[in-house]
C-alpha cells in the first residue's frame, strides 16, 4: 500500500524588539549570565502585572504582511494553562481564541503555496539546562516576544518542508522582525507528520517533532518520521500520537510525551491585558515602508541573474537591497562578483554588514566592461571595497592604487608587440604560429604581458599578434 504523507509546521519566530513582551527588560539574552535579564513579571512575582510592548505588535503586522497574511483589527490575549519549572507564572500568555494575524499563503521558490491558518503572539518560556542528578533554571528567554506561525497541512515531502522553512526565514528576515539567528534558536520549527493510504478520506494519526533549528534538521526529521511511521503501518501497527524530540547526530526522534490537545491547557482570557484594536489607518501607516519580499527580486532579476545564483544571493536581505540600487546592465558581473567571491568567504557575514555603494560597484562593474579590468583584477579590487583602509576612496583610485587598470592603447600595445616580435627568444614561436601551431600564441601574449609588467589587455594583445604574424 502507498502512504501519503501530511505536513504542517509551526514556527516560533522571536521578535528583534529592544525589551520583552510584557516588561521593560533586555530582550537579547545571547551571551549574557543566566537569570540576569528578567524583572519582577517575569519571575511572576505577587501583584506584577504584564504591560504589552507596543513595537511588537507593529512587527506582528510587518510579518503578516510578509506572509500576504489578513491583519485582524480585533485581538486579545488568552492563558495557555501548563505547569514546568521554566514557567513561573504556571500558564503561558498567548492568542487562542482571536490572533492578531489571519490567514494567509507562503509561496515557495517552486511555486508551490502553503497556507498560513494564523499567526499569533505570545511569549516564551524559559531553559533548563539538564544534569545528571539535577536541572538548572534560566529564566533569560521568560516573556522573549515570539509570533508564533501554524501552517495549513498543505506539504507533502521533506523537500517542501525544508524549503517552507527557509522561505519563512527569509520572509521573516527581509520584514525586519528577527534577526533569523538559528543557531541562538531566533526561529524554531515543530514539525506535525502524519502518514494515510493513498485516497483515504481522513489524515493519519501525526506525530510532532519539537524545537528543531536548522533547515536540514526539518528535512532530515521529516524523511526519518515518514519512514519510521510507513515501517508501523506496514507491521499493521498503530501510530502513536505524541510529541517527539530530535536527534541530530543519531539522525532518529525519540519520544517525550503524549501530544496534547487544546483542551489539556484549559485555555482562558488573560484578564490582565485589554483587547487589542487596531485602526486600518495604523496598519496602512506601519507598512508604508514596507520592503520588497524575496517573490518581488525573483520577478526583478529572474531573466538576469542565474536561478542557482539568484537562490543563494536571497539568503541576504541587505545584498538583495543593494542589487537593488544597481544599473541593470551591471547586475549579472555585480551578482556573480558576491556569490563566487563574497559569499564563498568564511567572513561573508561580517562583509556583509558594510557593503560598498552602488556608485562603486556601478563603476566597478563598467571598468570591467571597457576592459579596463582583467576577471581577475575585477575580483581583487572588489575585495578592497570591503577594506575599512580603502574606505572613501572609490573604485577607479583602488585600481590604480594597486596597479591594475590595463593598458588599452592600440598604438601603445602594437609597439610593445613589437619590441617582444623583436627578441630572438620569440622567433621560434613566431615561425611556429604561421607553420599552423595556434597554441604557441599563449607564449606570445604572456611575453607581451611580462614587457608591459601585467597591464596589457590580452584580448587586444592577442588581436595585434594575430595581424601581425599573418
Amino acid at each position: 500500500m502507498k502512504y501519503i504523507p501530511t505536513i504542517g509546521i509551526e514556527c516560533h519566530v522571536q521578535l528583534s524588539t529592544k525589551t520583552k513582551l510584557f516588561s521593560e527588560v533586555d530582550n537579547d539574552a545571547r551571551g549574557k549570565e543566566p537569570n540576569s535579564c528578567v524583572s519582577p513579571v517575569c519571575y511572576a512575582l505577587p501583584g506584577m502585572l504584564p504591560r504589552l510592548n507596543g513595537k511588537a505588535i507593529r512587527y506582528a503586522i510587518r510579518a503578516g504582511k510578509a506572509m500576504n497574511c489578513e491583519i485582524n483589527a480585533s485581538s486579545r490575549f488568552d492563558r495557555k494553562h501548563y505547569f514546568y519549572p521554566d514557567s513561573p507564572k504556571g500558564y503561558q500568555i498567548t492568542q487562542f481564541y482571536h490572533p492578531i494575524i489571519g490567514a494567509g499563503y507562503v509561496e515557495l521558490p517552486s511555486g508551490t503555496r502553503v497556507r498560513i491558518h494564523h499567526a499569533h503572539l505570545e511569549g516564551d518560556a524559559g531553559k533548563l539546562t539538564h544534569f545528571d542528578t539535577y536541572s538548572l533554571v534560566d529564566l533569560n528567554r521568560v516573556d522573549t516576544p515570539l509570533i508564533e506561525i501554524v501552517s495549513e497541512p498543505d506539504i507533502h515531502s521533506a523537500k517542501d518542508a525544508h524549503d517552507y522553512c527557509k522561505e519563512l526565514w527569509r520572509l521573516m528576515r527581509y520584514a525586519g522582525v528577527t534577526y533569523g539567528d538559528l543557531y541562538n534558536g531566533n526561529m524554531r520549527f515543530d514539525i506535525n507528520t502524519s502518514l494515510a493510504p493513498e485516497g483515504a478520506d481522513a489524515l493519519g494519526t501525526r506525530t510532532e517533532v519539537k524545537n528543531l533549528n536548522s533547515f536540514r534538521s526539518v528535512e532530515r526529521a521529516v524523511e526519518y518520521e515518514i519512514k519510521r511511521q510507513t515501517k508501523l503501518l506496514e507491521a499493521g501497527e498503530k501510530v502513536l500520537q505524541q510529541t517527539l524530540g530530535w536527534n541530530d547526530a543519531a539522525g532518529v526522534t525519540t519520544g517525550q510525551r503524549s501530544k496534547e490537545e487544546a483542551k489539556d491547557y484549559r485555555y482562558m482570557p488573560e484578564p490582565d491585558l485589554p483587547p487589542i484594536r487596531l485602526s486600518a489607518e495604523f496598519i496602512a501607516e506601519e507598512l508604508a515602508d514596507f520592503p520588497l519580499m524575496p517573490n518581488d527580486y525573483r520577478e526583478r532579476f529572474g531573466g538576469t541573474i542565474a536561478a542557482d545564483v539568484l537562490e543563494v544571493l536571497l539568503d541576504y536581505p541587505e545584498l538583495m537591497c543593494k542589487l537593488g540600487e544597481i544599473d541593470e546592465a551591471n547586475v549579472v558581473l555585480v551578482s556573480n562578483l558576491f556569490s563566487s567571491v563574497l559569499l564563498a568567504e568564511e567572513k561573508s557575514a561580517e562583509y556583509l554588514n558594510d557593503l560598498p555603494s552602488a556608485a562603486d560597484l556601478n563603476q566597478l562593474a563598467e571598468m570591467n566592461a571597457r576592459k579596463e579590468l582583467s576577471s581577475t583584477a575585477t575580483k581583487e579590487v572588489f575585495m578592497k571595497l570591503f577594506d575599512p583602509q580603502m574606505k572613501g576612496r572609490g573604485t577607479e583610485q583602488i585600481a590604480k592604487e594597486l596597479g591594475l587598470i590595463q593598458e588599452n592603447d592600440l598604438s601603445a600595445l602594437a609597439a610593445i608587440v613589437d619590441v617582444v616580435l623583436a627578441k630572438p627568444e620569440t622567433k621560434k614561436a613566431q615561425d611556429d604560429f604561421r607553420a599552423g601551431e595556434e597554441k604557441v600564441i599563449g607564449f606570445l601574449v604572456g611575453q607581451v604581458m611580462k614587457e608591459s609588467h601585467g597591464k596589457a589587455n590580452p584580448s587586444a594583445v592577442q588581436e595585434i599578434l594575430r595581424k601581425k604574424l599573418s
